[in-house]
């Protein structure tokens, strides 16, 4: 069973995924912590029912984004995860952390990247007008958003859509993707190798692994 940390900083509806596809099973791994730089996450919540060590750590705590990356580094490596998770988590990490934790370090980003990094990717996507839209899941490196991407989800945009709309679709299938792609890494099937991921030891193309719904299945 791998050890998997989760950082958070809200809801925690992709943790709760997460959460629920190790209990299932369908991830040979165990949310061994969830840790969240707000108080008042309901995530830590959801980490506390499932029987996972939930843990603050405010950054209005630290002076420097380097200092709370320290301490966060160190309270993660208690843990000592084979994974660490990022779901909804709302820092732009320093490039210590971001080496530190280098090859075991996942994000999901709402958007197909590397179209809309950063934020308020859904009214960008239609205000652009995009007509398909999605997630991307991807080893985090010190670009931002700009790590090699694993896996895509794709999403309709219609016309009468606002990011409200278009936000709810894009999460259904994140909480799809990130459960599978955790699962791979847990399988030992994926891996970093510099620029790039590997599944099954063949490079994955830009846009990650593209594959049948019936595979996303829980």
């Amino acid at each position: 069973m791998k050890s998997i940390v989760v950082l958070i900083s809200g809801n925690g509806t992709n943790l709760q995924a997460i959460l629920d596809a190790c209990a299932s099973g369908f991830i040979a791994g165990k949310v061994t912590a969830v840790i969240s730089n707000k108080a008042d996450a309901y995530g830590l919540i959801r980490a506390h029912e499932a029987g996972s060590s939930a843990h603050c750590l405010a950054h209005s705590d630290f002076d420097s984004r380097e200092s709370y990356d320290l301490a966060l580094q160190q309270l993660i490596d208690q843990f000592a995860p084979d994974l660490v998770v990022l779901a909804g988590f709302m820092r732009i990490l320093t490039s210590g952390f971001v080496q530190h934790f280098s090859g075991k370090l996942l994000n999901i980003h709402p958007s197909l990247l590397p179209k809309y990094q950063g934020l308020q990717t859904h009214q960008r996507a239609i205000e652009a007008g995009d007509k398909m839209h999605g997630c991307s899941v991807h080893f985090v490196t010190e670009e931002l958003d700009g790590g090699p991407v694993v896996l895509q989800a794709k999403v309709p945009i219609f016309s009468d859509d606002d990011a409200e709309t278009v936000a709810e679709r894009v999460h259904e299938q994140e909480y799809r993707t990130y459960p599978l792609v955790i699962r791979w890494f847990c399988q030992g099937r994926l891996r970093q190798q510099g620029q790039q991921a590997l599944l099954d030891d063949e490079p994955l193309p830009q846009y990650g692994y593209a594959h049948d719904d019936d595979e996303y299945e829980l």
